[in-house]
């Protein structure tokens, strides 16, 4: 079968992530494998195009990552709208600010082009809700990025579920985040940039981190209906990346408790002021009547109800029981390709070939929902149902 180019103009990419995770380690990626083989026997060959608005940057993008890629420097330009009038592009692809975001799925709408988009996909659900409406009312394939459903570690607890390891599944906690330095050591600049911290920029964890949670546990464990939540801003005062020290007006930590439809409980701890003390940087542990599993980003360890200990209470004597050595790693079955690839493999398939795609403008708003709602949980100290978007 013939090899079938597909342009996507990449908007935004000169930020981290989309350098690194969806230009360098998908895009660039897919074209060194040769492309992506479709369900009709064709390859399918991405063909970026970047933009944004530093020339500069932009070029220099496009020169390093097209000779990674093998080849020529890649097509950039500063000018979106005259990118995504381009008859040799199918794709509408933006990693932008949240803030920006409407602007993308909007020329991708009116051009009749697909668009892909980073989460958020807006700051409010109105919006999000409207971004939704028109790529539906346009007729546009849409999708936006739900990463981490991709990752080993999820990917392994959802195997688990799926061959009934768990029974019924009681509860899980979520433990997520490290030390983001302020800046304020001459010898440990900060690793984020200083956007994530100002609300007017559309910064905050919770704005970030509750719109992961919500397809995590909406497609690992079962529907959010509920949270209860609350944010805070630890750190009050950052350097930014001129060497300024700036106020923080956004939460750097955010803590939610969550219930699913079937009612089992879900507390996710979000910062970026702790100093990490478990296996990885997120782990999510799932209690269930038959058995217990701890994930991480790419490990899975997992203890029946055969083998767990019996644990006696007695603080007077150092604890007997080695409780990490009750657990066996689960391997899961096959390999595990980056978790922004494989669903930008998805992405293209859907729109070339018209495979099954379920991460549709929709989901993306209801992880803006989630995030409205923890908001506005921790302004009225209340408990919050979320109610349908369809």
């Amino acid at each position: 079968m013939a090899t079938r180019d597909i342009g996507i103009v990449m908007n935004g990419v000169t930020g981290r992530m989309g350098t690194n995770q969806h230009l360098a380690r998908s895009i660039v990626a897919m074209i060194r494998q040769g492309g992506v083989l479709a369900a009709d026997g064709s390859t399918l060959m991405p063909r970026p195009i970047l933009t944004g608005r530093n020339a500069d940057k932009l070029r220099a993008l496009a020169e390093h990552h097209g000779a990674e890629a093998g080849g020529a420097p890649f097509e950039w330009s500063t000018d979106l709208a005259a990118a995504v009038a381009r008859d040799d592009v199918q794709i509408i692809f933006d990693s932008s600010g949240t803030q920006y975001r409407a602007r993308a799925v909007e020329l991708a709408a009116a051009a009749g082009k697909s668009v892909y988009c980073e989460k958020p996909t807006a700051l409010s659900v109105a919006e999000a809700l409207r971004l939704w409406r028109i790529c539906e009312e346009s007729g546009i394939k849409h999708g936006v990025v739900q990463d981490k459903l991709f990752l080993p570690g999820i990917l392994k607890l959802a195997s688990l579920r799926d061959e009934g390891f768990f029974g019924r599944i009681l509860s899980v906690r979520g433990d997520f985040g490290y030390w983001v330095f302020s800046g304020h050591e001459p010898s440990q600049p900060p690793q984020r940039p200083s956007w994530n911290y100002r609300k007017e920029d559309g910064g905050g964890i919770m704005t970030d981190m509750f719109c992961h949670w919500r397809y995590v546990i909406d497609h690992t464990i079962g529907p959010v209906v509920g949270v209860f939540a609350t944010g805070a801003t630890e750190i009050a005062e950052r350097i930014d990346e001129s060497g300024r020290e700036y106020a923080c007006t956004a939460d750097d930590a955010a803590y939610g408790i969550f219930r699913t439809r079937d009612g089992v409980i879900c507390q996710f701890n979000s910062s970026w002021n702790t100093r990490v003390r478990r296996d990885d940087l997120l782990t999510i542990h799932v209690d269930g009547t038959l058995g217990s599993a701890v994930a991480g980003l790419r490990r899975c360890f997992t203890q029946r109800l055969a083998e767990t200990p019996r644990p006696v209470w007695n603080p007077d004597i150092p604890q007997p029981i080695d409780f990490c050595a009750a657990w066996t790693e689960f391997d899961g079955a096959g390999e595990y390709d980056n978790a922004f690839k494989v669903q930008w493999e998805l992405f293209l398939r859907h729109v070339a070939c018209d495979e099954p795609w379920p991460f549709g403008l929709l989901e993306g708003a209801k992880g803006v929902q989630l995030a409205e709602a923890g908001e506005r949980s921790g302004r009225e100290h209340r408990w919050i149902d979320l109610e349908s978007l369809t």
